[in-house]
């Protein structure tokens, strides 16, 4: 029996990519995961995947994968969705805030008035969405009175990162999951954030090998790189763990807290904090600053 075995998850953004590590590694650990995505029909997006492929993955893991198309910039579907949790599952065990709207553009080296104003998606579908989702997941976690709701953020919540608009939404994203972590506290749900470094998602890895000069950055070094599963084996831990509740509060770096639940990447490498060279997190758990509530 795996660790999450009778636990029920929603993953969002995971068709491919970091949700989808995540969502096969929480199936693996014996979880029920609602994938969600806008990609349905395989060869629609010019990436691969779909949330029915990751769901189907997810079963493969020997969890239970539910594939459900949302658009989370669409609150009557993202409503739908947990609706469609609490009808099915009755309960709702971990939220992973993953979605967002990556712009083709985002790592050209242009000046943020030279990129065109839709690049706010990135607000809608990865700041605003981030706090729809965790709305309705409070709902059900409250009342149960257990729960972890985790960001999905990254190093440019403090250190620029290829464009304005994506480190204004990930430092968002921070301070959302912070202040949340603060009102969800006395209900013994947990909300934090964690940081990535680069992860070899399939857009990630499309982008190093056709844009020159990209690998020599100080966000884009492969050596420094995990699997989109890594982050799924952290929050496996985090969710196993009876004793969450210290984390609350939280913006931590991935490679850290994996490395204090021992956790190696797929490969078995132990992924490198970048905390020297790209910054550190600003908000410690609440429980280490009790006088800020």
């Amino acid at each position: 029996m795996g660790s999450l075995s009778g636990k029920v998850a929603v993953v969002t953004g995971a068709s491919r990519g970091i949700g989808k590590g995540i969502a096969l590694v929480l199936a693996e650990h014996g979880a029920t995961v609602y994938v969600t995505g806008r990609t349905v029909d395989a060869g629609s997006s010019p990436l691969p995947g779909t949330v029915g492929e990751t769901a189907q993955a997810c079963d493969r893991r020997g969890g239970r994968g539910v594939a459900v198309a949302v658009d989370h910039a669409d609150d009557a579907q993202v409503a739908a969705l947990f609706e469609q949790v609490k009808r099915d599952e009755g309960r709702l065990d971990i939220l992973v805030n993953n979605a967002f709207a990556l712009p083709g553009d985002l790592t050209e080296p242009r000046g943020f008035w030279e990129k065109p104003l839709s690049n706010l998606d990135m607000f809608t579908v990865g700041v605003r969405s981030n706090y729809v989702a965790a709305w309705h997941a409070a709902h059900i976690m409250v009342p149960q009175e257990t729960g972890l709701i985790v960001a999905i953020s990254g190093y440019t919540g403090v250190s620029y990162t290829y464009a304005v608009l994506f480190g204004t939404s990930k430092s968002a994203a921070d301070r959302m999951a912070r202040d949340m972590a603060i009102e969800l506290e006395p209900h013994n749900v947990c909300s934090i954030s964690l940081w990535q470094g680069l992860t070899l998602t399939e857009l990630a890895q499309r982008n190093l090998a056709t844009m020159p000069g990209l690998k020599g950055r100080s966000a884009t070094r492969p050596e420094d790189a995990c699997s989109p599963e890594h982050p799924g084996r952290v929050i496996a831990a985090l969710a196993a763990d009876p004793q969450v509740m210290r984390h609350t509060g939280g913006t931590f770096i991935t490679a850290e807290i994996a490395q204090q639940y021992g956790v190696t990447d797929i490969d078995g490498k132990l992924i490198p904090s970048l905390r020297e060279r790209r910054g550190a997190p600003l908000w410690k758990p609440i429980r280490e600053t009790m006088d800020e509530h």
